[in-house]
């Protein structure tokens, strides 16, 4: 019965796109919004019903909510006299609150006892993805803040989401969560002087500036969030399970926000600056997993740093964009990054999953759990 209600609801989707596309293609694209909200909408609860198709749940509902913002900015941008993107930086700090509760001494010793892996992740990290977002935006004649945009995704450490795909692609998942750890912790030095040496040709760079408000949104909450962990010591299975709802839901309100705000840019130059993304993203996938091969990783490491290195944290870059007063264009290239990298990542990690490495185990439960 179930089923049957998912394949009626991939059918109504398919027939909603249909109408969709006939309305634009007869220039009415000004009265596709609703059809097309609701063509994701139904594609979502369609997706739901099949085990291959249920990590792209999530995107689809985000692109729901990016074509509403798209179609109606004017109620994403402000409620009464204050403006939503002054959400940006508390909703970052909440979900590095979250990242903080879930992490403990564990992820430092990992870098003790294989610190080889931690280091040649980081180095890809850093090396890499800044290094590609300004080859990008070089080569485009993009406004220079929206060039910008495309080095800051670049220059931000790898997000939560990497540790999700790094265990369905059957990777290392425990030298993922310390990647992600260690190189978000490394962030407000890193990404500040990467973003003034690669990114001040096309606007003026405070490093320390930066520094500070990278600091306020990393260190502090995940400083909270490790103390709150210890505090509880095992006692906070309610606040892993809470969480990962509240990090998915602030990081949806986030893209939504940006898009609203972005809307006019994104209407001018939206599909040059996907196809500039969606390069950056598997270049970083692809130079991420052949680096570690370089230097002889074996194969569920070279998985792991691909991952890490193609799926940026675009929720920070936003509100790093935000905190410079830039969010509607600078932020541009991270309210897309996000949702397309989980879709790339789905698809990569779908790929690999059915391509176990040799020797692979499953890894234990509680990695699972702090994974997410």
């Amino acid at each position: 019965m179930k089923l049957t209600t998912y394949k009626i609801a991939l059918g109504l989707a398919a027939l909603l796109m249909l109408v969709a596309l006939g309305m634009i293609f007869t220039d009415n694209i000004e009265m596709a919004g609703p059809i097309l909200i609701a063509f994701f909408l139904v594609l979502a609860i369609g997706f739901r019903g099949y085990d291959s198709l249920k990590g792209f749940v999530y995107t689809t509902i985000i692109f729901a909510a990016v074509t509403m913002a798209l179609y109606y900015p004017q109620y994403f941008l402000n409620v009464g006299n204050f403006k939503l993107t002054g959400l940006i930086t508390p909703l970052i700090q909440i979900i590095m609150f979250g990242m903080g509760t879930s992490m403990s001494a564990k992820d430092f010793v990992a870098v003790i006892k294989t610190p080889r892996g931690v280091l040649i992740g980081i180095a890809a990290q850093f090396m890499i993805m800044p290094g590609m977002g300004y080859l990008l935006a070089s080569m485009t004649n993009f406004p220079p803040e929206i060039a910008a945009g495309i080095v800051l995704i670049g220059c931000s450490p790898s997000g939560l989401a990497s540790n999700v795909m790094s265990y369905l692609a059957k990777a290392n998942l425990a030298l993922s969560i310390t990647i992600t750890s260690i190189a978000t912790l490394l962030a407000p030095v890193l990404t500040p002087a990467l973003m003034k040496l690669l990114a001040g040709e096309f606007i003026q760079i405070d490093m320390l500036g930066m520094m500070w408000d990278i600091a306020k949104m990393i260190i502090i909450p995940i400083g909270l969030g490790l103390l709150v962990n210890k505090l509880l010591s095992g006692r906070s299975k309610w606040l892993n399970d809470v969480m990962p709802l509240v990090s998915m839901s602030g990081i949806a309100l986030i893209i939504v926000v940006i898009t609203a705000a972005g809307r006019n840019s994104l209407l001018d130059i939206g599909a040059l600056l996907l196809l500039v993304v969606f390069i950056h993203n598997v270049f970083g996938y692809t130079l991420g997993y052949w680096f570690a091969r370089l230097f002889k990783m074996p194969e569920r490491d070279a998985r792991t740093v691909a991952i890490e290195v193609g799926m940026q944290n675009g929720g920070l870059a936003s509100a790093i964009a935000n905190s410079l007063g830039k969010i509607a264009t600078m932020g541009l290239a991270a309210g897309i990054f996000g949702p397309l990298m989980n879709i790339t990542g789905s698809i990569l990690a779908s790929y690999w999953h059915k391509r176990p490495p040799a020797g692979y185990v499953e890894p234990e439960t509680e990695e699972i759990v702090r994974s997410h």
